[in-house]
């Protein structure tokens, strides 16, 4: 009994550590040029990289918390750390959060979820690393443009400054004009990285080496 319950402990141990090591890795990712691409819009992010990592080694909840950090290190970049974060700020702080934190908070959390799932069916166990990989920075995407779009699609300075601009008859051409190559680098970039950093981590800690 003794010896199952310090296994317990020592399990719970090596996942607080685990999760501690990721949320280093986020923290240090977000306020140095290694985290973000800046770009006139929406900046690169390749903090899904460890959100999605940290899903697939810790599960569910380790992404929804990896995902919070996420949000949390995204919304402290809009006080004048980024120049669109902060233009949103001063529109609606609110609505800032909401945006910062809800989106990657979800996208954390369903990404361990299909990981789980993935690695439980016959079928699709041997590419679960590769399409959870691809869930996350499609997830990041998908979650975060229509919680834009609700909160601040509307607003002068959007409407003013992006959709007119760009010719959108509506608001699923905007999203594509918005999301545009920058998405498609975000998920590109994001998928090479985390698939060979997930495998490879999975391997080492299946031989005990992590």
């Amino acid at each position: 009994m003794k010896t199952k319950t310090k296994t317990i402990t020592n399990t719970r141990t090596i996942k607080m550590v685990e999760l501690a090591l990721f949320v280093a890795i986020i923290i240090i990712m977000s306020f140095t040029p290694l985290g973000y691409i800046k770009t006139l819009g929406l900046s690169i992010t390749l903090l899904v990289v460890p959100v999605t990592v940290g899903a697939i080694l810790l599960g569910p909840s380790g992404g929804a918390i990896l995902g919070a950090v996420f949000g949390i290190t995204s919304f402290i970049q809009c006080f004048g750390l980024d120049a669109f974060g902060t233009m949103l700020l001063s529109i609606s702080p609110l609505s800032t959060f909401i945006l910062t934190i809800v989106p990657r908070v979800l996208m954390g959390w369903f990404t361990g979820l299909i990981f789980v799932q993935l690695r439980k069916n016959s079928s699709t166990n041997k590419l679960s690393f590769l399409l959870t990989n691809l869930a996350g920075p499609l997830l990041n995407t998908l979650l975060f443009m229509p919680t834009f779009v609700l909160l601040f699609y509307n607003t002068d300075f959007i409407q003013q400054q992006y959709v007119q601009p760009s010719g959108a008859s509506n608001v699923f051409a905007f999203i594509v004009a918005f999301v545009g190559i920058n998405g498609l680098i975000e998920a590109g970039v994001c998928f090479v990285l985390g698939t060979a950093i997930s495998k490879t981590l999975d391997v080492l800690k299946s031989k005990a080496i992590i």
